[in-house]
């Protein structure tokens, strides 16, 4: 099982591209930008990264932020990240940023943007790896504050294919943001929010009603409400659902407890993603081995996870059809009958 999760073709959709940052990379960051941290070294930041909620996460995560200053900076983060993408058999990612995190400290969107989209292409051209780049808007801020992010982003429209909505759901339920995503929309944006992890199941209910998200970012709590499973198992809206951080934030006790693969076998269009795998503890081919190992799940299950990814991915047609042939080569060769 081991071998055949870590070569498996991978997608990934539920990755904060801050959220990839390595301790030791925010030390260089922070050497190379003359910014003071308040930790000694590397070894203390990691000691930081054992919190058990999210606020706390949060917390520790905008002030990790504060080292990216630069386009040099957000290219070295991302190019960091696709590097672990390869070693992880990712062969697409969508990838969500923060612009409000870093506009609000004097950043200018250029420098963010560039960093970013220069390393995507590189990424495309060297190792081989599809992207799209989702602008997330923060839902601890105002929704004022999200349009006037939407505007901003306008210049770059073609390098952005979608908006979504993260940071803490609690006093923050997505019919905040009903005028920004209405905005979104009608400029083309696609849509995904996240919902259903610590806040209830009516946020995703509220995400698919209100909002009109084509993939709910997270989602697990989806299970409290069996209207709701039967509706997702329906239409097949996606889940992007991060095992070992929900783990990590207690939303699950252990992974033994976790839901992803009972609603795989429920027939929702569940997928597998690192979230932030700095602080969290584990890329994309961590995520699945803890889900394999803890919960029981078989080749063909955990293959369906990548499948589903394809299916639920902003890619075109062509593209996805391209992916699954790639995918079902790999389980032809591993299934391959011995003569």
């Amino acid at each position: 099982m081991d071998g055949f999760i870590k070569t498996l073709p991978k997608v990934e959709l539920h990755l904060h591209i801050e959220g990839t940052l390595e301790p030791e990379l925010m030390f260089e960051l922070a050497l190379r930008n003359k910014i003071q941290l308040p930790y000694q070294n590397v070894e203390q930041v990691r000691q930081a990264y054992e919190f058990d909620d999210l606020q706390s996460f949060l917390e520790l995560y905008y002030q990790g932020a504060q080292v990216l200053q630069t386009e040099r900076d957000f290219y070295d983060l991302t190019w960091a990240y696709l590097q672990r993408c390869k070693m992880d058999h990712v062969v697409h990612t969508e990838i969500f940023f923060d612009p409000q995190t870093h506009t609000a400290r004097g950043i200018s969107f250029d420098s963010i943007i560039n960093g970013i989209t220069r390393a995507l292409q590189h990424g495309r051209e060297q190792l081989e790896i599809s992207s799209h780049l989702i602008m997330c808007f923060l839902r601890h801020l105002s929704e004022q504050d999200a349009i006037e992010t939407l505007q901003q982003a306008l210049p770059y429209k073609d390098q952005i294919i979608g908006v979504g909505l993260d940071s803490s759901e609690q006093g923050h339920p997505p019919a905040k943001f009903r005028h920004v995503f209405e905005q979104a929309r009608e400029l083309g944006f696609l849509t995904v929010a996240h919902a259903g992890e610590e806040g209830p199941a009516s946020n995703i209910w509220d995400g698919i009603n209100i909002l009109h998200i084509a993939r709910i970012d997270h989602g697990v709590r989806c299970a409290e409400d069996g209207s709701l499973v039967r509706l997702l198992a329906k239409t097949r809206i996606p889940l992007t659902v991060c095992p070992l951080s929900n783990v990590k934030l207690k939303v699950f006790p252990t992974m033994a407890e976790h839901n992803v693969v009972k609603l795989l076998r429920e027939g929702l269009c569940v997928t597998i993603n690192s979230d932030d795998p700095a602080y969290f503890g584990g890329y994309m081919t961590d995520n699945y081995l803890a889900v394999a190992h803890a919960l029981n799940a078989s080749k063909l299950e955990m293959a369906q996870f990548s499948k589903n990814a394809i299916e639920a991915s902003f890619l075109d047609a062509r593209q996805k059809a391209e992916l699954q042939q790639r995918l079902q080569h790999y389980m032809d060769q591993q299934f391959k009958p011995i003569l």
